[in-house]
């Protein structure tokens, strides 16, 4: 097989991720700190997100579906893992062989889990207020849960990365669901969730997006440090005279000579169009504001004070989460999780 270098990696720091999830560590005071790492770890590679973080001392991990789960086969020692979608009717079979929890989320689920007659233990999610996966609370105390053994009752806050009264609502209404479900742990702050507090950690707090980088709410600032590092090789360097435009609609005209890089780097590998008007990359130290759109493949940069820049150079793609989010209007999960594959992950 011919081994090909990529035009784009992902420089990936394993100290900040720890970093970020010691910091989440402490936050939760007494409950152990777990991890999200669905959808690839957040697109920075689940397996691992997951061999860092155990190193570290991190015991759970959730994942989305049974696929991610079968991917990261066989488990470091001492590693428990969640689905957080549950059962299907077509997820049985892997739901009986890998030594993966489900979350159930139904009262089907849970009719589900109760035929496979071992008697396995579960995790449970209910819904306090997000109307999106889990039993409904009535549901949960009506009896539908009896008998099964409940390793984890979880409960999603809706709206913790803002001010809201929800917050306070949901963890009335979990305290409830603590009283009365026998389980033998509670979780149910997220990222966000951590940061309102000690009266949301529970016995297991499950961070996600401040794990990567992402800061969920103001609290975290200044605690949470940058893991994921863009870099995009420069294909052409070109000269533009005054006057002459650059990119799809003639979108930014030359004000003056300047002197253009074009990254191999584009929408196609989750570099968004929003990105236009304050994206940038720096090289040598030098700032490369982005200029004109961003197109499928391609990205062009000024160059001009950047002094010898050429063809093969790498450029470092800004992409620090909140500050980026804040510029483009998109979410954090977002500009996170749509890095695309041909993106070459480097640990470091």
């Amino acid at each position: 097989m011919i081994d090909i270098a990529s035009p784009l990696r992902l420089r990936l720091d394993a100290g900040a991720l720890v970093a970020n999830w010691r910091w989440l560590a402490a936050q939760s005071g007494g409950a152990a700190c777990g991890a999200a790492i669905k959808a690839n770890g957040y697109g920075l590679g689940a397996r691992d997100v997951m061999r860092h973080l155990a190193a570290a001392g991190c015991r759970d991990f959730f994942v989305a579906t049974w696929a991610e789960a079968a991917a990261l086969m066989p488990l470091p020692v001492g590693v428990s893992l969640s689905v957080l979608h549950g059962v299907g009717e077509a997820d049985m079979v892997a739901a009986c062989m890998l030594p993966v929890r489900p979350v159930l989320n139904s009262v089907e689920q849970v009719a589900r889990w109760r035929a496979a007659g071992d008697g396995r233990p579960c995790d449970v999610m209910v819904d306090t207020g997000m109307s999106r996966l889990g039993l409904r609370i009535e549901e949960a105390v009506g009896g539908v849960l009896d008998g099964l053994v409940i390793e984890t009752l979880l409960s999603h806050l809706a709206s913790a990365d803002e001010d809201s009264g929800q917050n306070a609502r949901q963890l009335a209404a979990f305290r409830a669901l603590r009283d009365a479900i026998p389980a033998r742990r509670y979780s149910l702050a997220n990222s966000a969730g951590i940061s309102l507090g000690a009266d949301y950690a529970f016995d297991l707090t499950r961070p996600g997006l401040a794990l990567y980088g992402g800061t969920p709410r103001i609290e975290a600032a200044g605690h949470i440090r940058q893991v994921v590092f863009p870099e995009a090789r420069v294909l052409q360097v070109r000269d533009v005279r005054a006057g002459e435009t650059v990119g799809y609609g003639a979108a930014w005209t030359a004000p003056r000579e300047a002197c253009i890089a074009v990254a191999n780097l584009g929408y196609a590998d989750g570099y968004l169009r929003c990105h236009a008007g304050s994206g940038g990359a720096t090289w040598n130290g030098h700032a490369l504001p982005l200029v004109g759109r961003v197109s499928m493949d391609l990205t062009a940069f000024d160059a001009g004070a950047a002094g010898a820049i050429g063809e093969g150079d790498w450029l470092a793609i800004d992409y620090d989460l909140p500050v980026t989010a804040a510029a483009t209007g998109r979410s954090q999960y977002e500009l996170l999780t749509g890095l695309g594959r041909r993106f070459e992950r480097i640990w470091g």
